[in-house]
Formats: structure tokens, C-alpha cells, sequence
């Protein structure tokens, strides 16, 4: 099964590393969902809700209070101002 490779990533460095089916983040102009073969894409976070959909175990829950997120190849970078881990945290890196 297909995967997207996601690094969640803040000031302090990264939050969050691994292989995910499903990433949601809030962006400026609304809340966006990536599955695998999304085209690439760069846009703007606004305060709000990452959910990172592991390709194993629970659903990871964080905030983020601005930032970018990436999308090309199915690899996500999220770069944040802040983020926080707040539940389902499975291989978080702090």
C-alpha cells in the first residue's frame, strides 16, 4: 500500500516523523486533506488542528500556530512556528 512520508518540524526541530495514509492542516484558506498522489502543493498554515493519519495505530493530534506545509512526491513537510503533540503521538521525536 502507498504511503506518504510526513516530517512535522518546529523552531526546536522535528516533532513528528513517519509514514502516514492521511494529513489534515489548516491552511489560510481552509482546511486541507493529502492523500498519496496529491499534486504538489505550498501553502500558508494559520493557527489550528494538524491530524496525521499513520499508516499504523491511532490518529496524531497537534497544533500548529502558523507556518507552510509542502507537498511533492508524496513527502509532507509541515514547518511550523509551534507545534504540539496533543494525543496519539506513537513515534514522536520529543
Amino acid at each position: 500500500m502507498a504511503h506518504l512520508e510526513v516530517e512535522l518540524v518546529d523552531a526546536e526541530g522535528r516533532v513528528w516523523s513517519g509514514q502516514a495514509a492521511m494529513v489534515t492542516a489548516p491552511t489560510v484558506e481552509g482546511e486541507i486533506g493529502i492523500l498519496v498522489g496529491h499534486e504538489p502543493l505550498l501553502a500558508v498554515l494559520r493557527a489550528g488542528e494538524v491530524r496525521i493519519k499513520p499508516a499504523e495505530g491511532p490518529t496524531i493530534r497537534g497544533t500548529v500556530n502558523g507556518g507552510f506545509l509542502s507537498v511533492d512526491s508524496d513527502t509532507v513537510t509541515v514547518v511550523a512556528d509551534e507545534a504540539i503533540i496533543v494525543s496519539g503521538a506513537g513515534t514522536s521525536t520529543r
